[in-house]
C-alpha cells in the first residue's frame, strides 16, 4: 500500500475520505494527522483529528455512531486516505445518513463483490462449492436452472408470502450472475444497456 506522507501538509494533517463500504456513499470528510490515522488502523474505529478541538476525536465517542473500518486506501500522492467503513448509525451530527445530505441507501456493490465471488469459484473450482458445480455442468444447466428460478419467482408472485418472494428473487439473481460469467459478461455490460436505453428514452 502506498504510504502517506504527513509532511506534505504544514499542519502535519491529511483529509479522510469515508466511503460506506456497502452502497458507495461519501459519508463525510475529516483529517488526520499520524496519530489518528495509526489509531484508526489499529482499533478498526475512524478516529480523527479534530481541529476545532485540536485533539483526537474517536467519531461516535458521544453518539455511538461509530465508523468500523473495512478497508484503508491511501491515494497516489500519499497526501489523502479513502477509508471504506461500516457506519453504525446517521454519520453527521444532524442526525443525516452523511453530511452531505444524501440517504444512504441502496447495497448494489454487493453484486459487484459476489460476482467476484462467482468468477473466482470458476477459476478455482472446488468439489465443495455450488456454484463450481453449475460451470462443470455448462451453459446450457445453467442457463436451464435460470428458467426454473424465473418460473418459481412468478409463482411466489402470486402470493402472499414476502419472504419466499425475496428468496425467489435473490435465487434467480445468483443463477443470472452465474450464467454471465459463463458468458464472459460483465454485469456492467448489462447495466450499460439500460443507460444507453434509458439516454435514448
Amino acid at each position: 500500500m502506498q504510504s502517506i506522507n504527513f509532511d506534505k501538509s504544514p499542519d502535519g494533517l491529511i483529509p479522510a475520505v469515508i466511503q460506506d463500504d456497502q452502497t458507495g456513499k461519501v459519508l463525510m470528510l475529516g483529517y488526520m494527522n499520524e496519530q489518528a490515522y495509526f489509531k484508526t488502523q489499529a482499533e478498526g474505529v475512524v478516529t480523527f483529528f479534530s481541529r476545532s478541538k485540536q485533539r483526537l476525536w474517536t467519531k461516535g465517542e458521544t453518539s455511538n455512531n461509530f465508523l468500523y473500518v473495512r478497508e484503508m486506501l491511501v491515494d497516489c500522492d500519499g497526501d489523502t486516505v479513502l477509508i471504506k467503513a461500516s457506519p453504525a448509525g446517521p454519520t453527521c451530527h444532524t442526525g443525516a445518513d452523511t453530511c452531505f445530505e444524501e440517504i444512504n441507501q441502496g447495497r448494489g456493490q454487493f453484486l459487484n463483490y459476489l460476482q467476484g465471488i462467482i468468477r473466482d469459484r470458476r477459476n478455482n473450482p472446488s468439489d465443495a462449492s455450488y456454484t463450481a458445480s453449475l460451470f462443470k455442468k455448462g451453459v446450457n444447466k445453467i442457463a436451464q436452472k435460470v428458467g426454473e428460478e424465473a418460473v418459481e419467482l412468478v409463482i411466489e408472485a402470486k402470493d402472499n408470502n414476502d419472504d419466499l418472494f425475496r428468496g425467489e428473487a435473490a435465487d434467480l439473481l445468483f443463477h443470472f450472475l452465474v450464467l454471465l460469467e459463463q458468458k464472459n459478461m460483465d454485469l456492467d455490460d448489462i447495466i450499460a444497456v439500460l443507460q444507453a436505453r434509458h439516454a435514448g428514452k
